[in-house]
């Protein structure tokens, strides 16, 4: 034991002393707000379940690092079309192969942090490492990951992680739009000319279709089982499916204050046809999941047009920077988006198992991240340096 520090384990957030979590988690992201944790325990999203494991120095807490428990996830959900063409026979046959026993560290939804308003010193480190691999044994859960961390918020974790055998493996990169000018037509006229062109177009085709509109929702409980069909056609066509929204979940954000959410909803006379949820916090947004009626999205350019709308809406709430999913990076470079390199820390807590992760996963992570950017695989990707919420 370290001396003075000290594990705790808490099975929900709300466990958590008041105003424990608002001191550590990052003040501009919404995905780390209580309210998107307490949702997710609400809802059947996917783990097993939810763990929260707490470092105390003395009496203060310093540290929390949330842990999604998956007790029978399928590998075919989290790997890229090429490997899931090639375990398609596997599935058929015998299935119960398809099986991973796994511990995410971080966020399910967002980006990884440890909360702590100050990186923990080698000894808590150390100590923290060791409780989630004990915890992992504890619950039968070989395979461990610490889930897209972007290289600052790995960093005062990489010695003791690499002591006890992980790797790095990249992940995809998160996108960020920094909010640098007062009105939407001010945004559109710093874009490259070839950009700026295209997203013209996209609006004007948007507006040739004079039965479609936009509209920005703070209640949508009502539209769920639509909003809901629309979702799963975007899931339908998705290459990996480890998180999937489900009612109870949005139900839970419906109105909240922290975060704020407001549903971006693209209608065609009373039905909706698209919508992208947005959620909101300090001076920070993100355009969180989408859903898309494909009947008429490329003809009318919803998917453009909703995001289009959601950095209106977040201009005008005062916000510094929008994020959105990790997912569809040609028309959000476009938009002026940067990309935030994130990683993976991966081990399996046996060595023979171990020793085939460190092999493959890596060079499979790595093809799979090319194939989802496209033509931007060879950009250098990185983050604006805005203060990290440990520094604030």
């Amino acid at each position: 034991m370290a001396p003075g520090y000290q594990i705790e384990e808490l099975r929900s957030v709300e466990e958590l002393p008041p105003g424990a979590w608002e001191r550590l988690a990052p003040p501009d992201d919404p995905m780390w707000s209580r309210g998107v944790f307490t949702a997710l325990e609400r809802s059947r999203v996917g783990p097993a379940g939810y763990r929260y494991l707490t470092v105390r120095h003395e009496s203060d807490l310093v540290a929390v690092l949330p842990l999604c428990l998956f007790r029978d996830l399928m590998l075919d959900r989290i790997v890229g079309p090429q490997e899931r063409r090639l375990l398609a026979p596997l599935r058929r046959v015998a299935p119960r192969l398809l099986r991973v026993p796994m511990l995410f560290c971080g966020h399910l939804l967002g980006q990884g942090h440890l909360l702590t308003a100050r990186p923990l010193d080698a000894p808590a480190g150390r100590l923290l490492v060791d409780a989630v691999l004990d915890f992992a044994r504890r619950e039968g859960l070989g395979t461990v990951v610490f889930k897209d961390f972007a290289a600052p918020d790995l960093a005062p974790l990489r010695e003791p992680l690499t002591a006890a055998g992980f790797f790095l493996a990249p992940g995809l990169p998160d996108t960020e739009l920094t909010l640098s000018t007062a009105t939407f037509e001010e945004y559109l006229a710093g874009l490259p000319a070839k950009p700026r062109r295209n997203a013209r177009a996209k609006i004007r085709r948007f507006q040739a279709h004079p039965d479609l509109r936009i509209e920005i929702l703070a209640e949508y409980a009502h539209l769920l089982p639509q909003l809901l069909a629309l979702y799963r056609q975007v899931m339908d066509r998705a290459d990996q499916t480890l998180d999937v929204l489900d009612h109870a979940f949005l139900t839970a954000l419906t109105g909240q204050d922290d975060p704020r959410s407001r549903l971006v909803v693209c209608f065609e006379g009373a039905e909706p046809v698209g919508f992208l949820l947005c959620l909101f916090t300090g001076d920070g947004a993100i355009g969180a999941r989408i859903g898309l009626d494909y009947r008429l999205n490329h003809d009318a350019a919803i998917y453009h047009n909703l995001h289009y709308a959601a950095v209106r809406l977040a201009m005008d709430s005062g916000c510094r920077h929008i994020r959105f999913a990790q997912t569809a990076y040609e028309p959000k470079v476009e938009m002026g988006c940067a990309l935030i390199e994130q990683w993976h820390a991966m081990t399996h807590v046996r060595a023979l198992p171990r020793a085939v992760l460190r092999r493959l996963l890596p060079a499979a992570l790595t093809a799979a991240r090319a194939d989802a950017l496209g033509p931007h695989h060879t950009q250098p990707t990185h983050r604006e340096k805005r203060p990290s919420h440990a520094a604030r």
